[in-house]
């Protein structure tokens, strides 16, 4: 069930009239509990049993790590968890890749036969929702926070359905005490100890939403086919490599972070506060920067439960730029079974080793005045941008041979636009909404509170704004209808 169709709009319309129905929050939990396996069921069908599983493998070792006070037990269980939930993403997200790897080395030493691909049906948001649950099993191991009192309680938390398929990744410790605490000071209402769908927060979460369904059906629908078109041809100027990764860099932010608002939106109404999953990533001024800013869910992910276990920066030099090219690569990898994300991947990777190493060797540079000048802040931009773009070729361009074309050309420049050219008269609209984008982006980065504002208007203001966004959409919906990330 897409977030922007039809059915997902009648499905949470009724899924909020609900729960407000409801007087009892154990029953609302429960309700939303079914609407979450509903929606995910919708989407999945039979492979609703694999996040079954997942949830109960790990609910119950987590339980098992914390009731035993052996070391080696711990150990054990956890081991058994992390197999049993990587061993799923693994296997129904990798396996045929690795076939297919294997094949082509076995015909390069000339072997006969072949291993027939699998041909498996990649589950929807089996990425999201074993990371959410692999997180929990650590806290748990590591004494961050207590087992979840009830299956029902941590069967919401992995299901919950606003960030259920593509995010954000949920962490336990900030998602489970809500379902705990006492939403509202009425003494009435703490006695029914029942969610309430506030004015507040219902104002809140439709703003986040129209935001989301503007960046994704308005704004990131009407990029791609730019990108598409420059994309399936074989790059022939340097300046239609430079615009395809400008429009994709559009495109995939506003498909994203739209989906994000969505979800923190849709969290919102029924009384959740998720994190925010951006930050006017494109203003970063360095790579580490720019992960501080992009998908910050997942970035802190990696941090905290897979860089920082490896050793983080407390070791050598050596061993800290390696804990770092490992990460990225599995970052990279974690996207999708494919070579170009893996070279993303490892292009972020690369940036920031030389990012940190130039830090380290000239020091005294992040002190000069240049670089705490505007000046130098906005050069910095620009510098780290410039490469950052550059990685979304290699993101987008799946074919190897093709994704080196457009690396080439997008370094070295030809100065060739007749092409280019063309591609802009074609695609006039997408170079409007491109410039339009990045100035609201920068709008949103000079003044933080934005957003807030937003929330503030005077209703009749607020309607004005919110039906404004939805006859944009109507009227100028581009109809690609996947968010780029379902397919993660």
């Amino acid at each position: 069930m897409l977030f922007n169709s039809p059915e997902f709009i009648i499905f949470f319309a009724i899924a909020v009239c609900t729960v407000a129905a409801i007087k009892n929050r154990k029953f609302q939990h429960v309700f939303i509990l079914l609407a979450s396996y509903f929606f995910f069921y919708y989407s999945n069908n039979y492979l609703i049993v694999l996040l079954l599983y997942v949830t109960l493998l790990d609910f119950y070792l987590a339980r098992a790590i914390s009731n035993t006070s052996s070391m080696l037990r711990k150990k054990i269980f956890l081991v058994v968890s992390l197999g049993g939930s990587l061993g799923l993403l693994g296997f129904y997200k990798y396996a045929d890749f690795a076939i297919t790897q294997f094949n082509i080395l076995g015909n390069y030493f000339d072997l006969k036969s072949n291993i027939p691909l699998l041909n498996l049906a990649l589950p929807i948001g089996i990425s999201f929702y074993t990371f959410h649950s692999i997180g929990y099993v650590l806290d748990v191991y590591r004494g961050n926070m207590p087992p979840s009192k009830s299956l029902r309680e941590y069967a919401l938390f992995v299901t919950f359905f606003p960030q259920l398929v593509a995010g954000p990744i949920l962490r336990a410790r900030q998602f489970i005490p809500q379902l705990r605490e006492e939403v509202t000071s009425s003494p009435i209402l703490l006695k029914l100890r029942q969610i309430v769908i506030e004015k507040q927060n219902l104002k809140i979460g439709l703003t986040i939403m129209a935001i989301g369904f503007f960046k994704k059906m308005f704004i990131a629908d009407n990029v791609a086919p730019l990108v598409n078109d420059i994309i399936s041809n074989s790059p022939q100027e340097s300046f239609s490599s430079i615009l395809a990764a400008l429009a994709f860099g559009t495109q995939i932010y506003a498909d994203f972070s739209g989906y994000s608002d969505i979800a923190i939106g849709a969290a919102r109404i029924l009384g959740f506060v998720i994190p925010p999953n951006f930050n006017n990533p494109y203003f970063a001024a360095s790579p580490s920067e720019f992960w501080k800013r992009w998908h910050i869910s997942l970035s802190s992910w990696l941090k905290d439960y897979l860089y920082i276990p490896l050793g983080g920066n407390r070791k050598s030099k050596i061993r800290t730029s390696l804990n770092i090219m490992f990460v990225m690569f599995l970052g990279g990898l974690w996207h999708g079974a494919s070579w170009n994300f893996v070279i993303w991947g490892l292009m972020h990777g690369l940036y920031l080793v030389v990012h940190k190493t130039i830090k380290n060797k000239f020091s005294s540079l992040a002190n000069s005045y240049l670089f705490k000048s505007m000046t130098g802040r906005i050069l910095s931009i620009i510098v780290t941008q410039y490469f950052i773009f550059l990685a979304w070729l290699a993101f987008r361009v799946k074919d190897t041979n093709y994704a080196i074309l457009f690396l080439k050309k997008y370094l070295i420049w030809d100065f060739g636009t007749p092409i280019t050219t063309q591609y802009i008269y074609n695609r006039k609209f997408s170079i409007i909404l491109m410039i339009s984008f990045f100035v609201l982006c920068y709008i949103s980065y000079k003044k933080p509170i934005l957003y807030q504002k937003l929330f503030d208007l005077k209703l009749r203001y607020w309607t004005i704004l919110i039906t404004s966004i939805i006859i944009l959409i109507i009227f100028f919906y581009g109809g690609n209808d996947e968010f780029i990330y379902f397919k993660f």
